[in-house]
């Protein structure tokens, strides 16, 4: 872990209503990476692109939204070992979902290999769920600023899906050539 981790503090206020107004302000902060110290306060390892992110969304709660917003620059006193294991659990949590998925697709692999389908367009639909898939894990490894330990299990599922969609894309090839 590292010895003092930068953390940047969104601590807003959003009407009630319409709740849509406070989901919306979850989703970007769940996309940036961010977690819930409690509620309406959310934090994130520093980094010039997380500070120009929430800047921005602290100027669209207060400018379009009507609610009121600070953004703060903070090191952790006490507890910093729990906002470590937080991040990284919440990136865990992603990576963990990639791995599933990853199970989905080599599933489907082996299904088309049962049936026999070895079509050109087998081969693009499974090749662009790949490339979902590896941009998913990009975007999840680039909010991934504390070094969860859940990439290396996906990042060797993904490739464990790339191998089962080169053998099948030999099947593909092959039954082409016949």
């Amino acid at each position: 872990m590292p010895e003092r981790v930068r953390w940047l503090v969104l601590v807003y206020r959003v009407p009630s209503e319409p709740t849509r107004l406070r989901a919306a302000v979850w989703r970007r902060l769940k996309r940036l990476g961010a977690v819930y110290l409690q509620s309406s306060v959310a934090a994130l390892p520093a980094s010039p692109a997380a500070e120009r992110a929430l800047r921005a969304l602290r100027k669209e709660i207060i400018e379009q939204l009507g609610g009121s917003c600070l953004l703060l620059a903070a090191t952790a006193l006490a507890g910093q070992t729990d906002m470590v294991a937080a991040v990284n659990a919440a990136r865990d949590d992603e990576y963990a979902e990639i791995v599933d998925r990853c199970r989905d697709f080599l599933a489907e692999i082996e299904k088309e290999i049962a049936a026999r389908h070895f079509t050109y367009g087998e081969l693009e639909e499974n090749e662009e769920d790949l490339a979902k898939l590896q941009g998913w894990f990009q975007t999840v490894r680039g909010r991934d600023a504390l070094g969860a330990a859940g990439a290396k299990e996906a990042e060797a599922a993904l490739a464990t899906c790339a191998e089962a969609l080169e053998g099948f894309a030999a099947r593909v090839y092959e039954a082409d050539e016949m």
